[in-house]
């Protein structure tokens, strides 16, 4: 919100897990602000957060004027596996990588 606020504040974003809605609430969405973003970003999702469903967070990103990508991370919620076994070293090396080619 703030960088939609302060355009310029940050180079780029990388929202981890962005809590689009509240569990079980998907009409009070949390994206008032993203038509006013202008800093390029890099979302990062699960396919199975109840903070919104991947379809839901396409439709919110459409809203950014600014460039943007979405990195799904499959079969995982809001804590991205953490809590699943998931090899998190593995998963930071697939963000870093995704958001590296991201940058110009």
């Amino acid at each position: 919100m703030l960088a939609a606020e302060a355009p310029g504040l940050a180079d780029r974003l990388l929202l981890l897990s962005y809590p689009l809605h509240a569990p079980g609430k998907p009409a009070q969405l949390r994206t008032a602000h993203l038509p006013n973003l202008r800093t390029p970003t890099v979302f990062v999702h699960g396919s199975r957060d109840p903070f919104g469903t991947l379809e839901e967070m396409k439709a919110a990103i459409a809203l950014i004027p600014a460039p943007t990508q979405l990195l799904a991370i499959d079969g995982v919620g809001h804590d991205l596996g953490r809590n699943r076994g998931r090899h998190q070293s593995d998963l930071a090396d697939k963000v870093a990588s995704f958001v590296l080619a991201f940058a110009p």
